[in-house]
């Protein structure tokens, strides 16, 4: 059992939307158009995450040689893409266990 799951909502959704590169405008942008403004991620918020993230080793910053004058964009590691994996894989053992409870109810 990894001990940082499960994830909160916002480093769930900070790890979904850093499979491409995105600077912390972009991030807190997609993530509020994705969930149609249920999670909002003010700067320190957003900001701390992207720390905790970055120390955690989830999360790089992208460098891309052609414009170093550009933000500073993030993007996810493989040990990042693995937790954001085993959440995904966490969150649909939940659901499939939700559905078959309630499959067994209208059956009663």
């Amino acid at each position: 059992m990894n001990p940082d799951l499960p994830l909160t909502e916002t480093i769930y959704y900070i790890l979904l939307v850093l499979h491409r590169p995105l600077h912390g405008y972009g991030i807190a942008k997609e993530v509020e158009e994705l969930t149609a403004g249920r999670v909002t991620l003010g700067a320190g918020t957003l900001y701390g995450a992207i720390k905790n993230l970055s120390k955690k080793g989830w999360i790089r910053v992208y460098k891309d040689e052609e414009d170093a004058r550009r933000k500073k964009e993030y993007i996810l590691t493989d040990e990042g893409r693995r937790v954001f994996d085993e959440e995904q894989k966490r969150l649909k053992k939940m659901l499939e266990d939700a559905k078959k409870v309630r499959e067994s109810y209208e059956k009663v």
